[in-house]
């Protein structure tokens, strides 16, 4: 075989490799979500909420692969989102003292806010606020995907 063939035949073979493992990471998280909560369990438990607010895709770090959108409702014992997640990795949510919309501002102030728990659905979700956490004393909730230092959305509730 020639040198020139074997090289092509390297680098179409680590290209298409490349793109298999990136379509891999973004489709796992698709595909090992549990089902999603149905629009009633959205209505039945934001009924509680003392707090509405809307995740938007149009903020300063959002982009094609890292958004939501819908209606978010903060309460004392749940967070739920009626609305979608772009699809991704070890998503978690995190209320803030301060409202942020990209990477940068997230990692500034961390360390002020609280992880409430994971995210594990994009259709809607349900996270259980661990007793200890009092939404109030927040301002922000946010949507940040820890293995990837990823921010995805956030929204203003108070």
């Amino acid at each position: 075989m020639k040198i020139r063939t074997l090289a092509l035949i390297l680098i179409t073979h680590s290209v298409v490799g490349a793109l298999g493992f990136a379509a891999g990471i973004y489709m796992l998280p698709i595909l090992t979500a549990p089902p999603a909560p149905s629009v009633e369990d959205i209505k039945l438990m934001s009924s509680q909420a003392k707090y509405t607010a809307q995740f938007k895709k149009d903020l300063k770090d959002s982009d094609a692969l890292h958004w939501g959108e819908g209606t978010v409702s903060i309460g004392p014992k749940t967070i739920t989102l009626m609305g979608q997640l772009a699809p991704g990795p070890d998503y978690k949510l995190y209320l803030s003292p301060k409202y942020v919309e990209t990477e940068a501002d997230f990692n500034r102030i961390k360390s002020s806010m609280v992880r409430v728990g994971d995210v594990k659905t994009f259709d809607n979700f349900v996270v259980q606020v661990p007793p200890g956490i009092e939404p109030s004393t927040y301002s922000s909730v946010i949507i940040w995907c820890e293995a990837f230092g990823q921010f995805i959305t956030s929204a203003k509730y108070q």
